[in-house]
């Protein structure tokens, strides 16, 4: 942080977002507490202990602690809407980014039962639909 600040100009703007593993990315919430309560070694992998940045209190100190003034912090929060179970669970399959890797990692019994406990947990909608929320934390902070 400190190296882009000191390619400011005074006044000049520094902005980022990221996402809140730790409460609002529901669907993966849903996921991690479902992979943990039947498989504890998951927990290890869980996004939402994994990065403690994804927090306003640790965003506003990284930008402060960088020398900015008037850091801000907001959040975002965007629909993801599944069409279905199916619609949810496949991008899970892929096999890219800690969830994936993790479903991969599965024998195929481990990885129905997961499935079947996430099916269970998630209500859709009369329509099929799954709906859930993804939060973003927006941060901010002007250059002295």
């Amino acid at each position: 942080m400190a190296s882009i600040r000191e390619r400011l100009r005074p006044g000049g703007i520094v902005a980022a977002y990221v996402w809140d593993y730790a409460e609002g990315m529901e669907f993966l919430r849903c996921f991690w507490e479902e992979a943990v309560a039947s498989d504890p070694h998951a927990a290890a992998l869980n996004e939402s202990t994994r990065f403690p940045l994804c927090r306003t209190p640790a965003l506003a100190s990284l930008f402060q602690a960088a020398g900015l003034a008037q850091v801000e912090t907001d959040l975002l929060d965007i629909p993801t809407d599944f069409a279905d179970f199916t619609d949810y669970w496949t991008p899970f399959l892929r096999g890219t980014g800690p969830a994936p890797s993790y479903v991969a990692s599965l024998d195929p019994p481990s990885r129905e039962l997961l499935r079947e406990r996430l099916r269970r947990r998630l209500h859709a909608g009369s329509d099929g639909r799954i709906q859930l929320r993804a939060r973003a934390w927006a941060v901010r902070g002007v250059s002295n």
